[in-house]
């Protein structure tokens, strides 16, 4: 069985690829699907290029994470804990409260437990844009929409 490795060049990145960029309009989408989604394109699993362990993904610009969904009683009981490592640094926040406040920390934690717990998948992340509101700067790029099924 053969299988495709991407080449690189001498600072270890891929050659003969482009990064696309995507928008995705999170209107009525629900967290889980759309983060599957999101962290499929990010990691470039989408492109018959792809190799785990060089970053061949595109950029993602999300818009209206404001409007995002639960499934079921999500929006009430889920909780989004932090820990500082310091005596009483631990900090719970329900998913209510964090949708009023911040809603893009809410797709951005569920991206970021969808890639790779590894440099890879923190460079990964740096190509994840999320923007409460439809507008957003990456114009310039000539971002393609991306339809969700």
């Amino acid at each position: 069985m053969s299988s495709y490795m991407a080449k690189t060049d001498a600072d270890k990145k891929p050659v003969n690829f482009t990064q696309d960029w995507y928008v995705i309009d999170a209107t009525d989408q629900v967290v889980g699907r759309l983060a599957t989604a999101v962290a499929t394109i990010l990691r470039g699993k989408h492109k018959p290029q792809f190799t785990p362990h060089q970053d061949t993904g595109d950029y993602v610009i999300v818009t209206n994470v404001d409007k995002i969904k639960f499934t079921g009683r999500k929006l009430e009981q889920k909780t989004y804990q932090s820990y500082s490592h310091f005596p009483g640094g631990q900090k719970i926040v329900a998913a209510s409260d964090l949708m009023e406040k911040h809603p893009e920390r809410i797709l951005t934690s569920a991206v970021k437990r969808m890639v790779p717990r590894t440099r890879l998948g923190r460079q990964q992340m740096t190509k994840l844009k999320i923007y409460k509101g439809p507008q957003h700067p990456h114009q310039a790029q000539r971002p393609k929409e991306f339809k969700m099924k």
